[in-house]
Order: C-alpha cells, then structure tokens, then sequence
C-alpha cells in the first residue's frame, strides 16, 4: 500500500491545485464588451476597368530548332560532369547562334558566335 501513496498524493494535489488555478488564469468569464460607434454606409468604390486579356507567352524556339538544338546539345554534353548545367547553356547559345560545334570538346573554331559568348564574369559561356 506504501507503494501507491506518493503517486495518488501526487494526483490529488495536482487536480486539487488545477482547479484552484483555472479560474484566475482563465480570468472573468462574464465582461461587457465595450459600447460599438454605429457603422455607417461607405460609398460604393469607382468602376474599375477590367483587366487586360493575358497573351501567351511566345515560344522560345520554333519545334525544328528545338530539335536540332536538342540533339546537338546531347552529343556536345554526352561527357560533361554536369550535364543538365551543359544542355541549358548550349541550349540557350544554340538558339542564338543557330549552331553547336562538333564533339563534345573544343572545335569552337567552326561556330564563332557560339566561342565569342561570354558571361557576366568574362568567361565563356557555351560549353
């Protein structure tokens, strides 16, 4: 029996204790609430013009030279250590080159646009 006495001691305290405690931490149940000014009628908000019609956004790449750039990009990037980064750049010189060189390295003599391209730090930008 000595073996129950603390825990149920314990119990009864804390229940006890809970409902002494609630009602000033729960505060007043019943308050008034403060006199309401009347809300009067606002005027109704100006018609507004409707929104403008969203357009399409216009195609990148027309299909065919998508295509070409696709599969160049993929044999140019075929040994890259990151491919994804590879495909997205050649992509984006390929559409404005309209050229990929051959291989998956160097040969960047046979398209010129696609070798003079650089990024914002003045390196190149087409792999």
């Amino acid at each position: 029996m000595k073996q129950f006495a603390f825990p149920t001691l314990l119990l009864v305290s804390l229940l006890l204790s809970s409902i002494f405690l609630q009602p000033t931490v729960a505060g007043p149940s019943t308050t008034a609430a403060p006199p309401t000014k009347p809300v009067q009628p606002t005027k109704p908000a100006p018609p507004t013009k409707p929104a403008p019609p969203i357009k399409p956004a216009p195609p990148t790449m027309p299909a065919p030279m998508k295509g070409f750039c696709d599969s160049k990009c993929g044999v140019r990037c075929a040994n890259a250590g990151v491919y994804d980064r590879c495909v997205k750049y050649c992509g984006i010189c390929c559409q404005e080159c309209k050229c990929v060189p051959s291989g998956t390295y160097g040969n960047k003599s046979e398209c010129p646009c696609y070798r003079d391209k650089l990024n914002s730090k003045g390196k190149p930008k087409c792999p």
